[in-house]
């Protein structure tokens, strides 16, 4: 009897230690309450002075984020500066676009005077792109923190993992599947295009020499791709003119987005790609029922995103700089 009782407190204590690791190791909402309380605030002071001089900068905090979570998970590694032996993610074509390094790094240094190695630059980046998106007038959305800095940064994976704009439908589902995400949550992060820029570089091709015959994708309004020629793109070697991904409302976090896909006017192939299924159509026009709907459920989506492959409890570190691995 007592070596029954013995074995079955052992194992019960065992389990119990599981639990609470596995607890412990979770994310959490005001996980910084005790170690750096002022940390939340430090950080929607300082989005709050920037992004209202400059609302563009929203749309690119808000992409950094994006990009994080797609590469390794939500764990900073898109911040991480390339060595001579490491080629990293920020290195890879698609990343050669992203800006908000500097802001990111100005925070952490704020936070690291404040509270020396306690906040990772992961939860920074999760905690600005949605603060960036509410200081525009945007959604706000809950944003557990925990999360450590990831140790590996590479390029390559990038190429691997990251959504391309000019994808199918079918390979866009396919990339948000691997990392946890639905066809639903394709709709709704694809609706952060309702602010931001796009470049000619990413669309000459797709209104120049789509098929390699000097013509343009016939899934592109006729008039939006004149337009595009005459106004914006006006080469297909343009490579630095920037496109309002939604026109007329770049930094209004609006439903602008998805009316202009239904007037096939989405500015990537992955926008256009929306409309090829009955599915994907009956989200958008749910989603055109109401700002608030759209608010509310875009929120729930980049808190999930935000959980992607997150390093917690003892994984990982806490960056001092945010561009280089302690």
């Amino acid at each position: 009897m007592k070596m029954g009782s013995h074995s079955y407190l052992k194992v019960w204590i065992l389990c119990l230690t599981a639990l609470i690791g596995a607890t412990s190791a979770q994310l959490e909402l005001g996980f910084y309450a005790k170690s750096c309380p002022k940390a939340e605030q430090i950080i929607l002071n300082y989005v709050n002075q920037h992004i209202t001089k400059v609302p563009s900068m929203a749309a690119a905090l808000l992409r950094l984020h994006f990009h994080d979570c797609f590469v390794n998970g939500c764990d900073g590694s898109v911040l991480v500066a390339s060595t001579k032996n490491n080629q990293a993610e920020k290195e890879a074509p698609p990343n050669l676009t992203l800006r908000g390094f500097d802001v990111i790094e100005e925070i952490k240094s704020i936070l690291e005077a404040q509270c020396p190695g306690v906040v990772s630059c992961a939860d920074i980046v999760a905690l600005a792109a949605r603060d960036s998106v509410g200081v525009i007038g945007g959604p706000h959305w809950n944003v557990p923190t925990g999360r450590r800095d990831g140790l590996v940064s590479s390029a390559a994976l990038t190429l691997q993992f990251l959504p391309a704009p000019f994808q199918n439908l079918t390979t866009l589902i396919a990339h948000f599947t691997q990392v946890g995400l639905d066809i639903k949550d394709l709709v709704l992060l694809s609706g952060a295009h309702t602010i931001g820029v796009g470049h000619c570089s990413t669309i000459a091709t797709r209104i120049y020499n789509f098929t390699g015959n000097g013509d343009a994708d016939p899934s592109l309004d006729s008039n939006y791709v004149q337009n595009l020629k005459t106004t914006k793109c006006k080469s297909i070697g343009d490579q630095t003119t920037l496109i309002e991904m939604d026109p007329g409302s770049r930094d209004s976090f609006d439903l602008g987005y998805y009316k202009q896909l239904l007037k096939r006017r989405g500015l990537f192939q992955s926008d256009s790609a929306l409309l090829d299924s009955v599915a994907t159509r009956n989200i958008i026009n749910h989603e055109l029922s109401s700002l608030d709907t759209f608010y509310r459920e875009f929120g729930i989506s980049m808190e999930k995103m935000g959980r992607i492959g997150v390093l917690t409890g003892k994984q990982g570190e806490i960056r001092k700089i945010c561009s280089k691995i302690n």
